[in-house]
């Protein structure tokens, strides 16, 4: 495993224990569909009721704007993945969004940034 997977790997178990303590309940992880990819994380904000969809973005370095981590190409690919996941599991009008949590882990300890609604696509 590279130090990079190793580093994305905590991330986003960093992020999943981050979410339960938040009212979060975890549907699934690196659940994949087709030729677009991958989503990080799927979960329920118990809160509002709302299905979230999660990318997770893991740095040694310090990250400045956590939305930026994020490409436009990036964010139409977990657009058509959640299509893709609403059309097999969700009911008709689920409320859903798509939010980016930010991690970062190095020598000077570990920093967590979540971004609810962090992107729209129309």
């Amino acid at each position: 495993m590279t130090t990079d997977h190793k580093l994305g790997k905590t991330g986003e178990k960093l992020a999943c224990d981050f979410l339960l303590k938040k009212n979060f309940s975890i549907l699934k992880q690196n659940w994949r569909s087709g030729r677009y990819g991958e989503i990080d994380v799927i979960a329920v904000d118990n809160s509002t009721k709302e299905l979230v969809f999660i990318e997770v973005k893991s740095r040694a370095t310090s990250i400045n704007d956590a939305k930026e981590l994020v490409s436009k190409k990036k964010q139409q690919k977990l657009y058509m993945l959640a299509n893709s996941y609403l059309y097999l599991h969700a009911k008709e009008n689920t409320a859903c969004r798509f939010d980016v949590i930010a991690v970062r882990i190095n020598h000077k300890g570990q920093a967590l940034e979540h971004i609810r609604n962090a992107f729209y696509l129309q």
